[in-house]
């Protein structure tokens, strides 16, 4: 497929405004047939047709605003979500196979459903809660799965880690970080002079002078053409053993590996890394 599908949130119905006025919108645009939808997706598929694709999006607004209904008590505003919805919903189109034999709408939800979580896991707070496969997963049903308000006992964690299939550690460290708060960086506008400093104030911002940023990126990529010049100069024997010894990031080989692999003492095997290594750094300095 040459031509990319060029729908955007901005061609859609608009969610800025009035909310209601937006899903009511939606509501009003009729739901598809398979039969309709399948002939949408080849025509769109095999011709390129944006139009096709279109009909497809605009078909299913009203199942974004469902799935955003359901995220609504995360605290963010259901019309970001339904924004984010709509572009996994085109995501969704532009993927869709219609010789699958499943409804559009069943392959759509979960690049819906992925978008919005991504949004959410991003806005719901300045300090990421959610990092590992686990955590998200714990992230999106540990309120659910709560039989109580408070801190869970001992054999709600077991109780939910097996559930979920995570384990108990995960568990108590989620429960943790969602009963946290938030804190403000900035000091309270009535906060008097004897007040302790914001945490805003305890932060460095080493990142702040991009000149230093582009001198320091210019200076790694001279190092690096130079390191590979001077691997360059090295006999294959010598470079492997350098390569292997200092320079892979998986484990690196021992003295004793290399003499097994190459038929001699591991003493030698020190002597020609020593010699390499002396060849190298008059390079460097030639180089400087």
């Amino acid at each position: 497929m040459s031509q990319a599908l060029a729908i955007t949130p901005s061609n859609l119905p608009s969610v800025v405004g009035s909310l209601d006025a937006y899903i009511s919108a939606v509501h009003r645009i009729p739901v598809l047939s398979q039969e309709e939808e399948q002939a949408l997706s080849r025509d769109y598929l095999e011709e390129a047709n944006l139009a096709a694709a279109k009909k497809l999006v605009m078909s299913h607004l009203r199942f974004v605003v469902h799935v955003a209904r359901g995220y609504s008590g995360y605290g963010l505003q259901l019309a970001d979500l339904i924004q984010e919805g709509n572009i996994g919903l085109m995501k969704a189109v532009k993927r869709f196979d219609p010789d699958q034999g499943v409804r559009l709408v069943s392959f759509a939800v979960h690049w819906i459903r992925a978008e919005m979580h991504e949004f959410i896991l991003k806005n719901w707070r300045i300090v990421k809660v959610a990092t590992t496969k686990a955590q998200r997963k714990l992230f999106f049903n540990l309120r659910k799965s709560k039989k109580r308000l408070g801190w869970m006992n001992a054999a709600e964690v077991s109780t939910v880690a097996k559930d979920l299939g995570v384990p108990e550690a995960t568990v108590r460290e989620m429960e943790s970080r969602l009963s946290g708060r938030d804190i403000g960086f900035e000091a309270p506008v009535d906060a008097d002079d004897d007040a302790k400093p914001a945490p805003a104030a305890f932060l460095v911002d080493d990142g702040a002078d991009p000149y230093q940023n582009v001198a320091d990126e210019d200076y790694a990529d001279n190092q690096m053409e130079t390191l590979n010049d001077a691997l360059a100069h090295l006999d294959p024997r010598s470079r492997d053993i350098i390569q292997r010894r200092w320079l892979d990031d998986s484990s690196k080989a021992t003295l004793q590996d290399l003499a097994d692999e190459y038929g001699v003492s591991a003493e030698r095997i020190r002597q020609i890394e020593a010699n390499a290594m002396k060849k190298m750094r008059g390079l460097f300095a030639t180089a400087a």
